[in-house]
């Protein structure tokens, strides 16, 4: 739904009526966005709203002054020959084009005038026929889902999955403006937990001057920000949520300061500096000996205390462990510069709170009543790089299980002579080798493997997948590596009741 990257980190400057119905004036707006796109170099859409005036207003309401809206859309009316002129503005100050078509004939505008992205309003949001003829364009869609409830939202969804279309959704609170306890920012957590494969926006319209909601609104993962804006002058005043050039500028360097502030520095993990480590560091109890030791003496607790400082290359109160061995004598009080036991206990340990953890991000419960097995093929010291974590939750003339692969780590080459298996990745990458021919699965995948097909399985940043199969039988697992069926199973299988 976001195939092209077209919607990521997208600002748009919203004009609506502010060109108050003059293509010079229009430009000048475009021009002092494009100075700011320019200055923070971002990527900057410039949207303009379409509706043939003609047929769009019923001729009985053309000339009221009672009605909302008609009057203004009257006295800032400009005609396909102008809106072209400021679409070639738009692209010719390196911007993107977007417009709002309210009509039909608005959809061929865009369609004519070579519009890049075309949004669909929150008032036009259920309109299926006006929708209908946007989904047909196949140009790429942003919907505002200002009033709209969540099954409004999951309508639109599916409404534009099934035509094929690329589209982003922005939250929006349709209020000029936007009170503050109106906002309901957290939406846009449900939003992107919803429709992860969507980006997800902002729309705003609180007080121009307000810019701790964008900045919010970064912190909460929308990854389009939208405002109104205009140009005042000594007889254009504008309204009290659109933005002046000055207004808006600041409202994109704070957008931008939070995307620093949040961004994360390494792919998919925290990022600890040194000055971090070494900071925490200064602060941490070090090991000291209470009596003295000699070399090869197993250390006790009571043969230790804990205290500041904590010394370079000296052990810390976190790694002491019972019963580590002494590499050379001690004096009492002197530092204790041993390395922490790796031991497969520990080992196991690690791998269980990891996989814990990919299932929590995951979303995925499992009850009480469910069996773990730690499956590694060359010992529990290569398990990140070989092996799974099977976890047995139904095993009847039908079998249920969830598999963990972590990141970076592989199943080996191996085939069931009684068993036949369907796996769905839930969660994650998989690449799954079926006879030697690879899959590349996503989540929502689905992949059969019969009996006696050779399979193997790796996830390049960890995975999740449920197998639904015919009874599990133990030793219905032949492995292409002879090293593996040299080995008793009990020798490449750690089993866990409870974690």
């Amino acid at each position: 739904m976001n195939s092209n990257g077209i919607f990521e980190n997208l600002y748009i400057f919203e004009m609506a009526n502010s060109h108050q119905g003059s293509v010079e004036h229009g430009i000048d707006i475009i021009k002092a966005m494009s100075r700011i796109a320019r200055k923070y170099n971002i990527k900057a859409a410039v949207k303009l709203q379409y509706r043939n005036l003609d047929s769009f207003v019923h001729p009985d309401y053309k000339e009221r002054e009672d009605v909302k809206h008609i009057p203004r859309f009257m006295s800032t009316k400009l005609n396909y020959e102008q809106f072209t002129q400021l679409v070639e503005a738009i692209h010719e100050e390196g911007m993107i084009a977007m417009s709002t078509p309210f009509d039909e004939d608005g959809v061929d505008w865009c369609m004519d005038q070579g519009i890049d992205i075309i949004k669909v309003a929150s008032c036009s949001s259920l309109d299926w026929p006006l929708l209908t003829k946007i989904a047909f364009t196949q140009k790429p869609i942003i919907i505002s889902t200002g009033g709209k409830t969540l099954s409004d939202i999951d309508k639109l969804y599916n409404f534009f999955t099934h035509k094929g279309c690329e589209f982003a959704f922005l939250h929006c609170i349709a209020e000029y403006p936007a009170p503050m306890e109106h906002l309901q920012l957290d939406f846009i957590d449900r939003m992107n937990r919803r429709y992860p494969e969507v980006t997800i926006g902002y729309s705003g319209h609180e007080a121009p001057d307000d810019n701790i909601v964008p900045m919010l609104a970064i912190a909460k993962g929308a990854k389009i920000l939208e405002r109104h804006v205009g140009l005042p002058t000594e007889n254009i005043t504008l309204n009290n949520y659109s933005m002046n050039p000055e207004q808006a500028e600041k409202w994109v360097k704070a957008a931008m300061d939070a995307k620093t502030i949040c961004q994360m520095k390494k792919e998919d993990t925290k990022y600890i500096s040194q000055e971090e480590v070494d900071s925490l560091r200064s602060l941490m109890r070090g090991v000291y000996l209470k009596r003295a030791i000699k070399m090869g003496e197993p250390i006790m607790s009571e043969d230790v205390f804990f205290a500041m400082p904590c010394n370079d290359k000296q052990m810390c109160s976190g790694d002491f462990t019972e019963g580590v061995i002494a590499s050379k004598d001690y004096n009492i009080n002197e530092e204790l510069h041993e390395k922490r036991k790796i031991t497969d206990i520990g080992m196991v340990r690690n791998v269980v709170h990891d996989a814990k953890g990919m299932l929590y991000e995951a979303g995925i419960a499992l009850g009480n009543d469910f069996e773990v097995e730690l499956s590694h093929h060359y010992g529990m010291q290569h398990f990140r790089q070989t092996g799974a974590i099977i976890i047995s939750i139904i095993n009847r003339e039908y079998c249920k299980k969830l598999l963990v692969i972590l990141p970076g780590q592989k199943h080996p080459v191996h085939a069931h002579k009684v068993k036949e298996e369907t796996f769905q990745l839930l969660y994650g990458d998989l690449i799954v080798n079926i006879e030697g021919k690879e899959k590349v699965m996503k989540p929502g995948d689905i992949q059969t493997v019969l009996r006696e097909e050779k399979h193997s399985f790796t996830s390049v940043k960890g995975a999740i997948f449920e197998e639904i199969s015919t009874t599990h039988i133990k030793n219905d697992s032949y492995y292409e590596d002879p090293m593996i069926r040299r080995l008793d199973p009990i020798e490449r299988k750690t089993i866990l009741k409870r974690w």
